[in-house]
């Protein structure tokens, strides 16, 4: 998963290879205040997809039921916006060349890959998750600068690994950090109890 950018991908890779539908849909988004109406329907086109994409997550549905659903419910709301931009190509209601035009083009080049979610299962929509981890390991990288030593920079690494893995498990990294040190010798016995989302269970139930 990633945008269509080539150098993303190398040539020897052999994988399915998915691209990114909020990249697709931001190309609409900066362009709205000079094409409201166009942009406005891509959106909201869009908008219906993560809806049953929020509803597929509700129901914790296994991949193979997700992809049914979409199949069902988003694959036609996928073509219809297919086929609004080809009618918008081959009618010329837009100038190749403008804003709008490239946005079009660019939804229509990576057709086949900004839709794989509607054919192979466990396909994801975008690759906001992973844009967001990066954004910890290009703030890391800064403040890296003022490690001394390569333990310290081994040190500040996990920290950033812990923080995020808390993040990402809807728990307080500091919450989860201080039960840890308060508890290091329960810790040091059974680390895999003490990851973001079980530790609180176990500081019910207090120390053996």
């Amino acid at each position: 998963m990633c945008d269509a950018l080539s150098r993303n991908i190398p040539s020897a890779l052999q994988t399915i290879v998915c691209y990114c539908l909020v990249h697709a849909r931001r190309h609409f988004v900066e362009i709205i205040e000079n094409f409201p109406e166009e942009c406005a329907y891509v959106i909201e086109q869009l908008a219906i997809v993560y809806r049953h994409e929020a509803f597929t997550r509700q129901r914790a549905m296994s991949p193979e039921e997700r992809l049914a659903y979409h199949q069902s419910h988003s694959a036609l709301v996928m073509e219809e916006l297919k086929n609004w931009c080809l009618a918008k190509q081959e009618n010329r209601e837009v100038e190749p060349n403008s804003e709008l035009g490239k946005a079009v083009k660019y939804l229509l080049k990576h057709w086949k890959e900004l839709t794989r979610f509607c054919h192979v299962p466990g396909a994801p929509l975008d690759n906001n998750v992973y844009e967001r981890a990066l954004k910890h390991a290009a703030l890391h990288r800064e403040n890296a600068s003022f490690f001394k030593t390569p333990r310290g920079a081994h040190v500040g690494d996990l920290f950033m690994s812990l923080i995020h893995t808390g993040e990402v498990a809807g728990e307080s990294p500091m919450d989860e950090l201080c039960a840890v040190l308060k508890n290091a010798a329960r810790v040091e016995k059974d680390p895999m109890a003490w990851m973001p989302w079980n530790y609180r269970h176990n500081l019910t139930k207090g120390p053996p």
